[in-house]
C-alpha cells in the first residue's frame, strides 16, 4: 500500500486541533513535497526525516512523496509533525504495519539522528488526544508535563527506532505512570513576617477571599511590594481543572511544566514591558503575561511607570477573563482570568506631603493621569500603607497572624462562595449581585447616599456590593449587614 494515514495535533492558543497526516508514494522522480499550509519549520523538517531515516538504518524510498498536512487551512508550525511524517513515509513504503497507527496520535521533533527532541504545547495535546480516545507518543523530554493527567494514555519515547518497535510489536513501551501532584502548600514568605500595616494585611486577606483587584499606596519602603508577595501564601490552591489550564497555557508558550503546579501563578513583569509582551502576540502568537497568571496574580509594581498603553490594554480582559489576538492568518484566544494587585507611590519622588517631597502640582497630576479612570474603576480595594512607626521598626515585633491561619479563613469562604455561585464574588455578574447581595432598608439608604457622594458609576456600585459580599463570607453571614458595606466603601475611597 503506498497511502498510509498518521494523526497528530497542531498548536491553536491552548487548543490542539487535530491533524491527518496523509503520505502517498507514487512514481515519478524522487522528490519529498508537503502541502497544507506549513510554515517554514514545517517545511525544513523533509531534510530532518530523511537524514533521520537513513542514520536509524531505514529505506528513504527513492520515488516522488507528497505530505498532506490536513485540514489544508489550518496553519502548522514547529518540529512537532517530523515524527508523524517520518512513519507516515514508514508505513507507505511498508517498512511498519499501517494498521499499527490508526489508534495512537504522534508528536516530536527529530534529530538528524532519530532521536526525539521535545516540543511547545504537549500538554493541550495530551489532553485532546484523550478526549480523542486515542494513545498519544510524546518525547522523553515532554513526559514530565504529560503526566500530569490521568484522562490519556501517553507513551515516551527517546528514539525514532523506539516508536518503530513498539509499532511492529517487536518491543512494546510502557505507558507513563501519572505522577500524583502534590497538594502540600509550596513555602513562602509568610504574611506574618510584615511589621505593622494591619489594614493592608486585611485588604490582602479580603483580595484573597474575593478575587479583588488591589492598589496599595504608599510612600517608597512601606512594605507595599512585601504585602503583594505574600499574597501567593494566603491563596487557597488550584482545582484539577485550574492547574490543567494554567500549565496548558504554560507549555504553550514554551516554559515546560510550571513549578508548583498546585499554587496559583504570581507574574511580576517589570515596568518596561510592551503591551505585546503584556497580553502576547506574535507569529505565531504566544502567551503573554496575562495568560501565564491565568488563575493566578498579575502583581504591577510602580503602576504608574507603566506607559499608559500597556496599561489600557488590561481593561477588557479583566472584565471578560480572555484575551482574543488577530493576525492576518489566525485569530487566537488565549485564557487570562487574573487578580490585578497593583502598588504606587503618591507621587513622581513618592515623598508627598512630606518636608522630602519637591514635586510640582503638575508633576503629580500627570504621574496620577497615567492610570486612567476606566481602568481605577476596575480595582476593588485602594489601600494607603503609610509608613511604619519608629517604635514598631526597632522593636521588630510582628503581632499578625501567620498565613497558614489566614489562607484557612480565605479558603472557608472561598467555598461559601463556590457553592453559591459556582466561583468566586469578583466574577459575579449583575444578576448574580441581585440574587446574593440584598439590602435591607437601613443598608438601601447608606447605599444611596454613598452613591451620590462619591459619584459612583454602574460597575463601581456593584463592585461595592461584591466586596461586601467578601466581607460577609469571612464573617459566616448569609445577609449583608451596614458595617460590610461601610467597610467595603472605605477601600473604595
Amino acid at each position: 500500500m503506498s497511502l498510509a494515514i498518521v494523526y497528530s495535533r497542531a498548536k491553536s492558543g491552548v487548543n490542539a486541533p487535530l491533524v491527518t497526516i496523509e503520505v502517498h508514494l507514487s512514481n515519478g522522480l524522487p522528490g519529498l513535497a508537503i502541502v497544507g499550509l506549513p510554515e517554514t519549520a514545517v517545511k525544513e523538517s523533509k531534510d530532518r526525516v530523511r537524514s533521520a531515516l537513513l542514520n536509524s538504518h531505514f529505506e528513504f524510498p527513492a520515488r516522488r512523496i507528497t505530505v498532506n498536512l490536513a485540514p489544508a487551512d489550518l496553519p502548522k508550525g514547529g518540529g512537532r509533525f517530523d515524527l508523524p511524517i517520518a512513519l507516515g513515509i514508514l508505513a507507505a513504503s511498508q517498512q511498519i504495519p499501517a494498521e499499527s497507527l490508526g489508534d495512537i496520535e504522534f508528536i516530536g521533533e527529530l534529530a538528524l539522528s532519530g532521536e526525539l527532541r521535545a516540543v511547545d504545547g504537549a500538554l493541550p495535546t495530551v489532553l485532546a488526544s484523550g478526549l480523542a480516545n486515542r494513545a498519544l507518543i510524546v518525547p522523553q523530554a515532554n513526559a514530565k508535563e504529560a503526566v500530569i493527567t490521568n484522562h490519556t494514555t501517553v507513551y515516551a519515547a527517546r528514539h525514532l527506532l523506539q516508536v518503530c518497535a513498539h509499532l511492529n510489536g517487536n518491543l512494546p513501551m510502557q505507558g507513563c505512570t501519572p505522577q500524583p501532584v502534590t497538594t502540600a502548600h509550596h513555602s513562602v514568605a509568610d504574611i506574618s513576617e510584615v511589621i505593622g500595616q494591619r489594614q493592608a494585611k486585611r485588604a490582602l486577606e479580603i483580595a484573597a477571599a474575593g478575587g479583588h483587584n488591589l492598589l496599595f499606596s504608599g510612600p517608597p519602603g512601606t512594605g507595599k511590594s512585601m504585602l503583594a508577595s505574600r499574597l501567593p501564601g494566603i491563596l487557597p490552591e488550584l482545582t484539577q481543572d485550574e492547574m490543567l489550564q494554567s500549565c496548558a497555557v504554560y507549555s504553550v508558550a514554551g516554559l515546560g511544566l510550571r513549578e508548583h503546579v498546585c499554587q496559583p501563578p504570581f507574574r511580576n513583569p517589570h515596568h518596561t514591558a510592551s503591551a505585546v509582551a503584556m497580553v502576547g502576540g506574535g507569529s505565531p502568537p504566544r502567551p503573554g503575561e496575562i495568560s501565564l497568571a491565568h488563575n493566578g496574580v498579575l502583581f504591577l509594581d510602580e503602576l504608574p511607570e507603566f506607559p499608559r498603553r500597556v496599561l489600557e490594554v488590561l481593561r477588557e480582559p479583566m472584565e471578560t477573563g480572555d484575551i482574543m489576538i488577530s493576525r492576518a492568518r489566525e485569530q487566537v484566544c488565549f485564557p487570562a482570568r487574573f487578580q490585578l494587585i497593583a502598588a504606587m507611590n503618591p507621587c513622581p519622588c513618592g515623598y508627598l506631603d512630606s518636608e522630602r517631597c519637591r514635586c510640582s502640582p503638575d508633576q503629580i497630576k500627570r504621574y496620577r493621569e497615567k492610570i486612567s479612570g476606566p481602568l481605577l474603576d476596575r480595582i476593588d480595594l485602594r489601600v494607603q500603607v503609610p509608613p511604619i512607626a519608629a517604635d514598631k521598626l526597632l522593636t521588630g515585633a510582628t503581632d499578625g497572624e501567620s498565613s497558614s491561619v489566614v489562607r484557612n479563613r480565605v479558603t472557608a469562604a472561598r467555598a461559601r462562595q463556590l457553592e453559591r455561585c459556582g466561583y468566586n464574588n469578583a466574577r459575579m455578574s449583575s444578576t448574580d449581585v441581585t440574587n446574593f447581595c440584598a439590602l435591607g432598608k437601613q443598608e438601601r439608604t447608606l447605599m444611596e447616599h454613598a452613591t451620590t457622594k462619591l459619584n459612583l458609576s454602574a460597575r463601581g456600585f456593584h463592585r461595592i456590593l461584591k466586596v461586601a459580599r467578601t466581607l460577609a463570607d469571612l464573617d459566616n453571614c448569609e445577609r449583608l449587614e451596614a458595617h460590610h458595606l461601610s467597610e467595603a466603601l472605605g477601600y473604595r475611597m
